[in-house]
């Protein structure tokens, strides 16, 4: 049959001439399988025949069936990829899966710390050392600004205004933006930066290493990393203070586009993710309050 035989041709051309590896020659071979199958339950005698409407229509049974958006767009790269050497080869002229696009897979919501759970995670006993101060120091600052893991490690000292609450960075796109700075983390950063200073490094990084120098992204992950697990016994990491940070302002002030300019999100939609989390936080309270959302069986 001339499907299978011109699959066969493209698998092999994928292992001897591309050099794809065993992995991904498989992932290949399976989906390009379904394509296959779809094509000879539709009757089609060559790869020619398929045409976009019928491709579509193969995505949004899939889709149907419970096939993440991951895996249909996998499919979908499968295809054109097939499609490529088919017309190199002369045995097509189009490719049905040029402009096509998966359905949209559900947004996972990020995942966020409650008010009791950051408030137990910063005010947890506290050594008063080079280490310990900088790490605190770290933490409220995620937490208070809302900032990004690459926008805590590039900060230097000319960023900081403390009287004035203020911390100025330089975020995607390198966009600069300037956030207030809360009287906890006011306070943390007062009691870190005399022994940042002792250390003398070599240049006006805030957060840096025992040896003086600016301390990176991993080192960083580290230690949020273990004061997750030391305070509060769970994984933690540094953009769960920021979505913490901005789904607490949410709650709080109900005012996305503030939330927006906090954030430093150039697109609304971005920022829109956590109105999902406030719902919840609402729908929470709604279930727990309501006499008449309570279930039987709850109430005495």
């Amino acid at each position: 049959m001339k499907l299978e035989a011109d699959l066969a041709a493209y698998l092999e051309h994928l292992r001897s001439e591309r050099q794809v590896s065993s992995h991904t020659l498989s992932g290949y071979g399976q989906d390009l399988a379904k394509l296959r199958a779809f094509c000879t339950e539709e009757g089609l005698a060559n790869w020619a025949e398929l045409g976009t409407p019928r491709l579509r229509r193969l995505i949004g049974r899939l889709h149907k069936q419970g096939n993440s958006s991951r895996s249909l767009a996998r499919l979908l790269s499968a295809t054109r990829g097939l499609y490529r050497y088919l017309m190199r080869e002369g045995l097509c002229e189009r490719d049905p899966a040029s402009g096509l696009t998966p359905p949209k897979g559900e947004r996972r919501l990020p995942k966020t710390l409650d008010a009791d759970r950051t408030a137990q995670l910063l005010d947890g006993a506290l050594e008063d050392d080079f280490i310990a101060r900088r790490d605190q120091a770290m933490l409220e600052l995620f937490y208070s600004s809302g900032l990004r893991l690459s926008e805590l490690v590039s900060l230097n000292l000319d960023g900081l205004d403390l009287p004035a609450g203020l911390v100025r960075v330089i975020g995607k796109g390198n966009k600069t933006r300037e956030l207030p700075i809360g009287r906890m983390a006011r306070e943390a950063m007062a009691q870190w930066l005399p022994l940042r200073a002792l250390a003398n490094p070599p240049d006006g990084a805030v957060f840096i290493s025992q040896q003086g120098r600016r301390i990176g992204p991993r080192a960083v992950q580290l230690r949020v990393r273990q004061a997750g697990v030391r305070e509060l016994g769970q994984h933690l990491h540094p953009h769960m203070l920021r979505h913490s940070f901005a789904s607490h302002m949410l709650e709080s002030s109900q005012d996305l586009r503030a939330v927006q300019e906090l954030l430093g999100h150039a697109d609304i939609a971005t920022t829109q993710v956590y109105t999902h989390l406030d719902f919840q936080h609402l729908a929470n309270v709604y279930d727990q309050a309501h006499p008449r959302a309570k279930r039987k069986g709850n109430t005495e």
